[in-house]
């Protein structure tokens, strides 16, 4: 898909063009960001976490995993967006007129990458935090054995948790769900080059 610099583009337009496209692109408010490839250890950890949610909640009503093809629209930021991992309680929520693309998230994973890891932290996380629904985020380092925890508390507060050992035990608060770091990380390669 080729992007003229500095043309803003109406949601619609985006996704539009975005169904066509071979590749996935974000939306921020008019601008259509291009997605990189992830790395190995990227989609292992994606997929490790992913696939342990699922089995978990497998047959626990009313939960539903997705994993980085799910569109998740964020209309008062005007964010169309992929995340690593999402979890959802209850039914769909589309956005309007589209069968592909949820509003309603629970649960927000992020796997972090150079190129990516302030945006997630920072401008990410400011946007997810207005979507009603949202009580976690999860941000996984690739690099290292290094997970951060975001759950929601009263109100406006944010409870912090980091997990740094290979023997920690994610615990999420939003669900009845807990993981350890060796299986989050298992079969990811440190040393391995990008």
């Amino acid at each position: 898909m080729q992007l003229q610099e500095k043309r803003h583009y109406s949601p619609t337009e985006y996704l539009e063009l975005e169904i066509i496209s071979e590749y996935r692109h974000e939306y921020i408010d008019g601008q259509i960001i291009p997605m990189t490839g992830g790395t190995p250890n990227h989609n292992q950890i994606a997929l490790n976490l992913s696939a342990t949610l699922n089995f978990a909640l497998k047959k626990r009503q009313p939960y539903r995993v997705f994993i980085a093809d799910q569109r998740l629209w964020i209309p008062k930021k005007r964010i169309h967006t992929y995340p690593d991992v999402m979890v959802v309680a209850g039914s769909l929520e589309f956005s309007e007129g589209r069968k592909d693309t949820i509003t309603n998230p629970l649960v927000i994973c992020e796997v972090l990458s150079k190129s990516t890891r302030s945006y997630d932290r920072d401008e990410k996380f400011a946007a997810y935090r207005i979507i009603p629904s949202f009580q976690e985020y999860i941000l996984i380092d690739q690099y290292k054995n290094h997970v951060e925890q975001y759950s929601k508390t009263d109100g406006k507060k944010w409870l912090f948790s980091e997990y740094e050992e290979e023997n920690s035990i994610l615990i999420l608060s939003s669900i009845q769900f807990q993981i350890p770091l060796s299986d989050i990380y298992d079969k990811v390669d440190f040393e391995a080059k990008e």
